[in-house]
């Protein structure tokens, strides 16, 4: 057995490439697996490749990131895309950047998140680095999927129906609490509540678990993805609405108007933010994270959208609408159109993390 609290520094790099190896068992497709110069796996005609990278002090702390959770959450954020595509998810590499003086337990923690994230959705991994890092911890994914019938930003026509699925704001909220002190432990249960008085405790683990341990979804994304036209456009919901639409509005070459009445901002999200006296419609707009599914689609199909969203119990909203007109999206609030600024997350804007406040609907 090995001393998980050892610091990675004092394990060194090829003990602690054996160690990880050890860990991660050789899945279906895979031929070469972790130890090689490069895996060798058996893909399909059409390969999907997407990467994304969680940055310490930029996208998560320490303190508040339980190892287990923030491994499940790297590799979603690539599973999120994936499925936005309709493809299947099949490998997976992680590149770790970890300074020497990071206790073993943490990467264990990681790796045990990662390790059963990837067992859910069918995900093998099948290789990566480890890397010093002279400052914080990255982890850096890279998932290749496959697909046959791919549904991409660029397709939506005029008269087709905006429609997204779940709730918007919940990780925009769990952002908020993790600031104010709350915290959820290695299981995903509240330790601390922060700020909030223990009556408000499933307000706060739903938000806390959507932002540390987001659940996109991913069957729902593959099903629609089936059946030919049923959707003619999608993209997942990382960055924010007010800055994800525009680019779903660009690629396709249209206007899009929302309205914002329609839009389903999270009732527990919402219920904490009118208690400290916030604009709850502004989390849903500009919050991120959400890591829900935006898609084009006509209204004679919108009948079978519902069918699937029942079959897997995934919740359906029509907030908007495409229209001929100069790429932007709209508010429609009192039959008046008002321009949607994009104030969503941008990774040179300025750190997420440490933002202290938060962009309003203007």
């Amino acid at each position: 057995m090995i001393d998980l609290d050892l610091k990675v520094g004092e394990l060194g790099e090829r003990a602690l490439v054996r160690y990880l190896r050890s860990r991660v068992p050789q899945g279906p497709g895979v031929s070469v697996g972790p130890g090689d110069d490069a895996a060798a796996v058996e893909t399909g005609p059409l390969t999907l490749v997407t990467t994304d990278s969680l940055v310490e002090g930029q996208h998560f702390e320490r303190d508040w990131s339980p190892g287990r959770l923030l491994g499940r959450k790297a590799l979603t954020v690539n599973l999120s895309d994936i499925a936005a595509m309709g493809g299947v998810p099949r490998y997976a590499t992680v590149s770790l950047h970890l300074p020497p003086d990071l206790r073993l337990s943490f990467v264990a923690g990681l790796y045990d998140g990662l390790l059963e994230r990837a067992a859910e959705t069918g995900v093998s991994l099948v290789g990566g680095n480890v890397a010093r890092s002279s400052g914080p911890v990255v982890i850096d994914v890279a998932l290749l999927g496959a697909g046959d019938r791919l549904i991409t930003r660029k397709g939506a026509a005029p008269g087709d129906l905006l429609v997204v699925t779940g709730s918007l704001g919940a990780a925009a909220a769990g952002l908020d609490l993790v600031r104010q002190g709350a915290r959820l432990n290695a299981d995903g249960e509240v330790e601390a509540t922060g700020v909030w008085t223990d009556s408000s405790r499933p307000a706060v683990l739903d938000c806390l678990r959507a932002f540390l341990d987001p659940c996109p979804p991913l069957s729902f994304a593959r099903a629609i993805s089936e059946q030919e036209d049923l959707v003619h456009a999608a993209m997942d919901v990382s960055d924010g609405l007010s800055s994800d639409l525009p680019e779903l509005c660009q690629e396709s070459g249209l206007l899009c108007v929302v309205d914002p009445e329609a839009v389903p901002v999270d009732p527990k999200a919402a219920a904490l933010e009118r208690a400290r006296g916030g604009d709850s419609l502004g989390l849903a707009l500009h919050g991120g994270e959400d890591y829900q599914l935006l898609m084009a689609v006509p209204p004679d199909r919108l009948a079978a959208v519902h069918d699937l969203a029942v079959v897997w119990d995934v919740p359906l909203h029509t907030i908007g609408e495409f229209s001929s007109g100069a790429p932007a999206v709209s508010l429609r609030q009192d039959e008046r159109l008002s321009p949607l600024a994009p104030a969503g997350h941008d990774a040179f804007g300025g750190p997420r993390l440490l933002s202290p406040t938060r962009p309003t609907l203007g």
